[in-house]
């Protein structure tokens, strides 16, 4: 668990960082650093999207696991909690996307899912990788998306110290093609990010989170 405190941490001071040099940005500085943050993203989905090892079980674990969060109108209820917080602590118009943003971006990847397993196993090395990773990454984000993106931490803390708790259980159980797949639909969900990012179309990536589940789990049992 101590890798996924230190991660926290990290991203606690990063966007604190830029939350301090977003107030000393010449005008339209933000913009910039925001389109740069959103190809980025795309960068890093289409990175991780080639890494699927069956894409039968990536593109039915995304059906079923998309058509379940419209069901349960997942990303409604995450802005919904975010603009709460918003209200509570007097944020700025951009809150509910910087975090919502930083968590998808920080707890969607390859090294969150392995690391944050591996450090339940005992092994924090790849998630301190990661945590200086999102240090940086969190201070880019608040300098764009402001104060929210402190605030991604609380979410960052919970799904990581859930995964951490899965790996303590039964991290071994886990074959390296169902991660492969794993990392495959965790980087078709930060494509759909960047494209909203980027303003190209607007997607509820929110509703794509159970794909995480129906994707390695579809992979798991194809695999007999």
């Amino acid at each position: 668990m101590i890798g996924t405190l230190i991660n926290t941490l990290t991203v606690l001071a990063g966007s604190s960082i830029g939350i301090l040099l977003k107030r000393r940005l010449p005008k339209g500085g933000s913009s910039v650093i925001f389109n740069v943050v959103g190809l980025f993203t795309l960068y890093l989905g289409l990175d991780m999207a080639q890494k699927t090892s069956s894409p039968v079980s990536l593109i039915l674990g995304l059906l079923v696991g998309t058509i379940i969060g419209e069901c349960l109108r997942l990303e409604d209820l995450m802005e919904g909690s975010a603009e709460k917080l918003r209200k509570k602590i007097g944020g700025d118009s951009n809150f509910v996307e910087g975090m919502i943003t930083a968590f998808l971006t920080f707890c969607i990847g390859p090294m969150t899912i392995v690391g944050s397993i591996r450090d339940g196993m005992g092994d924090p090395s790849i998630i301190l990788a990661k945590a200086v990773m999102d240090g940086f990454a969190s201070m880019a984000y608040a300098t764009a998306l402001g104060m929210g993106v402190i605030f991604s931490a609380i979410p960052l803390l919970l799904f990581q110290g859930s995964l951490t708790i899965v790996g303590s259980l039964s991290g071994y159980l886990f074959p390296s093609k169902v991660i492969a797949d794993l990392t495959g639909a965790g980087g078709i969900i930060l494509l759909g990010l960047a494209i909203r990012l980027l303003k190209l179309r607007e997607i509820k990536v929110g509703n794509m989170l159970p794909s995480l589940l129906t994707v390695p789990l579809i992979s798991f049992f194809l695999k007999f």
